[in-house]
């Protein structure tokens, strides 16, 4: 297995400073970024085992890469795709070795164009981005890049994260995260609402998607109102269907970052996870599944000099373990690939690295380090 050089590592530093000097101000702060110290890992003193990279993709600061997913085609090559905030595109690489190919799209309001794209979710032959400033859901076919239509534009205010599954009708039940504040602050911090309005965190969608076109439908909105539910600011979602689970990254360090349960209705189910754990700000969330009901949950702490990747006993919600890479830092989104590639045949979890690229680590890498066994047959 290849692994990175050890020059990598060294060139980081260098490599951190070019990115905050490159990195945009104003239009890219967000709802989570309230100045301050940033954690480090370093500091914390949280246990963990150390997993390397199998690769990083090329390293562009300027892209503000913020999530990645996989898309493989029939062929069985994987296609790793990445959100790129600030040029308003999609960053496309290897997905075996992390080579950089073309990007895909421009930043504009558009079909095939994008304006701060954030969340992004494969299936099928479909890509769906979610962009913050156009306020909507574009949907894609792979592997051309086909823009489809997009969705949501009549209700989002601030949306970022994205996660769906088949409805079992030939249609998609899709729910997006909206970040939505109430105007800013003396400090260009953005004011959260009152917790009577936080009922509108996720939005629901049912969508359709023909040969050339799609059909979106709003369902309805999730979002706890209680001081111990709610979400204040809301970016990772995921979704466990099978244990009528839908875990959701609350981000604010203000009132304990942490990730909530609910049910897939959208009730809060009175449960939280990590509260003890996170130390950084809960980001990323994936989910290990086996077919008897077994595996792992995979959340994110977003330290800044490494992050840390916390796993979770799918059906308990028991902390099993946590790992970090020797690299990849100040993790936003993440993805989780079971299925076999040549490279990586048992797997591949993808992390953004420092808004500057991705990250891949091998499954058997994670599994071995962690003691973790493989799906029951």
């Amino acid at each position: 297995m290849t692994r990175i050089p050890k020059r990598v590592a060294l060139l980081l530093p260098f490599t951190l400073l070019v990115a905050c000097a490159s990195m945009p101000r104003g239009a890219d702060r967000e709802p989570d970024h309230q100045g301050g110290g940033d954690p480090l890992l370093a500091q914390a003193g949280i246990p963990h085992v150390v997993v390397a990279e199998a690769f990083l993709t090329p390293m562009t600061p300027k892209d503000n890469v913020d999530s990645p997913a996989l898309w493989v085609g029939p062929d069985g090559k994987p296609l790793l795709l990445a959100t790129a905030k600030a040029t308003g595109r999609l960053m496309t690489y290897d997905g075996e070795t992390g080579a950089a190919l073309a990007a895909v799209g421009r930043e504009g309001k558009g079909a095939g164009e994008f304006d701060r794209p954030n969340g992004i979710f494969t299936i099928d032959d479909l890509v769906f981005v979610v962009e913050r400033d156009n306020r909507r859901v574009q949907v894609l076919r792979a592997p051309e890049m086909t823009p489809l239509g997009s969705f949501g534009q009549d209700a989002l205010q601030q949306p970022y994260g994205i996660w769906l599954r088949r409805d079992g009708q030939g249609r998609y039940d899709v729910l997006v995260t909206d970040a939505y504040m109430q105007g800013e602050d003396a400090n260009g911090n953005e004011i959260l609402p009152p917790l009577s309005q936080l009922d509108r965190r996720l939005r629901r969608y049912r969508v359709e998607v023909g040969s050339a076109a799609l059909h979106a439908q709003w369902v309805g909105n999730v979002g706890d109102v209680s001081a111990e539910g709610a979400i204040r600011i809301p970016e990772s979602v995921w979704g466990d269907p099978a244990q009528d689970r839908l875990m959701i990254a609350e981000e604010d360090t203000r009132t304990g970052t942490r990730v909530r349960e609910y049910d897939m209705s959208g009730r809060y189910r009175g449960r939280d996870v990590g509260a003890e754990y996170f130390k950084a700000q809960a980001e990323g969330i994936a989910l290990w599944q086996c077919a008897d009901g077994s595996g792992y949950w995979i959340t994110t702490d977003q330290f800044k000099d490494r992050s840390l990747f916390h796993l979770w006993d799918r059906r308990s919600l028991t902390h099993v373990g946590a790992f970090a890479g020797q690299v990849v830092a100040n993790t936003d989104g993440v993805w989780l690939h079971q299925g076999a590639t040549a490279r990586f045949p048992e797997g591949v979890f993808f992390a953004v690295h420092d808004d500057m690229g991705v990250g891949a680590f091998d499954w058997r890498d994670i599994a071995k380090a962690l003691g973790l066994p493989r799906c029951p047959q």
